[in-house]
């Protein structure tokens, strides 16, 4: 029978406990599996990465040469999470999210943390993403961060901690509902019979979170809500469309898109039609290129006017990328401490900061024993793997730490929890390394969708679950109480 030779080695394995037997929230999975043959998972596997392919569920690497698009590897085995340990995850997102965005709000009004000392003023001031120009702009409803996708792993004792947070342009969501609506068709009694939690209503929930958004001065009871791509050629164009299908609004360019009187217009057949908010996908940077860089073909002119004006939203808004600054990061223990008076419900990975003298020494003598990231780089680029890295590789990194210390954080190697995962090459299961990205909305409320994209690293060994590093990803159970 499948899974009858897996091995957990030593790791924490989300399936299987210390006895080596299956906790009891994956029981159905582990039998409905286990009835399975080879032939048959394999019929279930090759039917899937077909209506993917049909779909063109894809992403894109760049600086490739085997080709830059990509049908996204999605594992069958899914990911289960009981009611118990999901509220753990939701209460400590929601605190998390609610803090970063008292932060945000502060750091472009008063900045009263950086008056109290609690964060040294530079690390803020400095950062790469912080936008003096907005300082003293409201943003409508007092909502900074409408969507967030904060990354979450887990260790060898199986608690959870937060890798990062993705304040910016998070991505992912068009995965995690393909992924349940494959698994739906490939187990469709399994997943009835589990108990699951749906994902399907993540679009809806967004589409209100974004008319929540609309400005106040607008009063505008059913605002017009585009989508703003850069384009076909962009990593995630798949999910850009995917999801403006799924709200049924827009998706447009910004060469479909003009500025008048301060008031954005979207470019139409029957004529100009107001936008009263965008939900862009596209950088701070290229966003008009009036304000910010002026070779930018992917922005509007004047919509920084019009933003400013309180004539139009943006999701999220601009600046938020200061609060996902790899070495902000380092401090959102601090945030939640001064904004709410509580204790972080989801810690973070134990970091040193190159910029502080003595955690620079630490970090420049154990190059060979940390992860070393860049401030605000993603995807998996950017980043010294220590234990694994080449001579030359940790030679760069040194000469880059000591060149700009700001830019850079150093971190323990976390020995991420483990997954089934199934090997084509042996036909057969095999432990890979997994993390998880839930996805909140900011709207009237904060509400956590109950699943979010485990994503996996199926290189045997590897520690890197992106996708443009050779990851893949599953689908995220998250079970109704009294499992």
């Amino acid at each position: 029978m499948l899974l009858d030779s897996y091995d957990k080695e030593n790791f924490f394995d989300e399936m299987f406990g210390e006895d080596a037997k299956a906790h009891p929230h994956y029981q159905k999975v582990l039998e409905r599996f286990q009835r399975l043959t080879t032939a048959e998972y394999r019929q279930k596997q090759t039917a899937v990465d077909l209506a993917f392919m049909r779909g063109g569920v894809t992403f894109t690497v760049y600086n490739d040469n085997q080709g830059t698009e990509r049908i996204f590897p999605f594992d069958l085995m899914p990911r289960v999470i009981p009611a118990k340990e999901w509220d753990l995850i939701e209460r400590g997102l929601i605190q998390r999210i609610t803090a970063l965005n008292m932060f945000l709000d502060d750091i472009y009004h008063e900045q009263k943390i950086l008056r109290d000392r609690v964060i040294p003023p530079h690390y803020v001031l400095n950062a790469k993403h912080f936008r003096r120009e907005f300082m003293g702009c409201d943003v409508p409803k007092g909502i900074y961060i409408h969507i967030c996708g904060t990354d979450l792993i887990r260790g060898r004792d199986g608690g959870y901690l937060v890798l990062e947070d993705n304040l910016r342009c998070p991505s992912g969501a068009s995965y995690m509902l393909e992924n349940r609506a494959a698994l739906k068709r490939a187990f469709p009694n399994l997943y009835q019979s589990a108990r699951v939690k749906p994902v399907d209503s993540y679009a809806a929930d967004l589409r209100k979170a974004l008319q929540y958004a609309v400005p106040q001065s607008l009063g505008n009871e059913q605002p017009n809500v585009v989508l703003l791509t850069p384009g076909v050629y962009n990593s995630a164009y798949f999910e850009h469309a995917f999801l403006a299908r799924q709200m049924g609004i827009p998706i447009v360019e910004g060469r479909d898109l003009i500025v008048r009187d301060a008031r954005v217009y979207m470019r139409t057949t029957a004529g100009l039609v107001p936008v009263d908010v965008i939900y862009r996908r596209v950088d701070d940077d290229f966003l008009d290129p009036s304000v910010f860089r002026s070779d930018s073909l992917l922005g509007v002119p004047g919509l920084v006017s019009a933003y400013r004006a309180g004539n139009v939203s943006l999701a999220n808004a601009i600046g938020t990328g200061v609060a996902d600054d790899k070495v902000i990061y380092y401090f959102v223990p601090r945030i939640i401490k001064y904004y709410l008076g509580e204790e972080p419900i989801l810690p973070n990975v134990e970091t040193f900061l190159a910029s502080e003298p003595k955690d620079c020494a630490y970090i420049l003598e154990n190059l060979n024993k940390l992860v070393v990231k860049s401030a605000n780089e993603a995807g998996g680029y950017g980043m010294l793997m220590g234990p694994w890295a080449t001579q030359e590789e940790i030679e760069e990194f040194r000469k880059m730490i000591i060149a700009n210390p700001r830019n850079f954080i150093g971190q323990p190697p976390i020995s991420l929890s483990r997954h089934p995962t199934w090997v084509s090459e042996q036909e057969d299961f095999e432990g890979r390394h997994v993390d998880l990205r839930p996805y909140v909305l900011y709207g009237d409320k904060i509400t956590v969708n109950p699943g979010g994209l485990t994503r996996v690293a199926l290189r045997k060994g590897s520690l890197v679950v992106n996708s443009s590093q050779g990851g893949g990803s599953k689908d995220t159970w998250v079970l109704h109480g009294d499992d």
